[in-house]
């Protein structure tokens, strides 16, 4: 079990309603963030880069790690043949835990959710582990990650069953029959920290840009 302190910052990045508070909170969260999710089991970035590992080849580039935290995963891609990965995310306080471990070739402090200032296609693949939850980011985020990851790229997200559940399945059934992209794996739902109580599912979804 995770200690109360994570819980209660669990808790509240999930209650959150308006982006400024998910950004404080994650940077109040910051300095103990790595050592809370290992505690707790987080699942979340090692199912994503099982994903993207096995839809993208080692090499491609560059990637955009969307949400990025303090770059639990960055230091994955690195190492597992991703050499040019940017990061983004809506807290400067995770962004400065991520740059401190020297594998982001950028670092952009953004919401998603809105336009980015990405150009079209600029990515080879776009990453986004736990990032589509309740209190951050649900479908209205989708769009942006689609325009700037180039054809035959791939997208690889982690979901949230309460959001699946209240539309988000429906769009991405939608986005995909008007041919953006091919859903190329799903997973089955899992829990992302077995070291939370009453931890609702998430599934991992892959998804290729045509």
């Amino acid at each position: 079990m995770a200690d109360s302190k994570h819980q209660g910052a669990l808790a509240e990045a999930y209650a959150a309603k308006r982006p400024e508070e998910v950004a404080a909170l994650y940077d109040r969260w910051s300095q103990t963030y790595d050592a809370d999710m290992s505690a707790a089991g987080y699942r979340h970035p090692t199912i994503c880069l099982a994903l993207l590992a096995r839809h993208l080849p080692r090499g491609a580039a560059p990637l955009l790690d969307a949400g990025a935290g303090t770059g639990l995963i960055g230091e994955w891609l690195n190492i597992a043949g991703y050499p040019q990965v940017e990061a983004l995310d809506i807290s400067e306080g995770m962004l400065a835990q991520a740059a401190r471990k020297g594998v982001y070739s950028a670092l952009h402090c953004l919401a998603l959710g809105g336009q980015l200032p990405f150009a079209d296609d600029a990515y080879a693949g776009v990453i986004s582990a736990g990032v589509f939850t309740s209190g951050h980011v649900g479908t209205e985020g989708l769009d942006e990650l689609i325009r700037i990851c180039r054809p035959g790229g791939v997208i690889v997200l982690t979901v949230k069953n309460t959001l699946w559940e209240v539309g988000f399945a429906a769009r991405i059934a939608e986005l995909e029959a008007q041919g953006l992209f091919t859903r190329v794996e799903e997973t089955r739902p899992y829990v992302s920290m077995p070291g939370e109580a009453d931890t609702v599912p998430s599934r991992g979804l892959a998804l290729r840009v045509n």
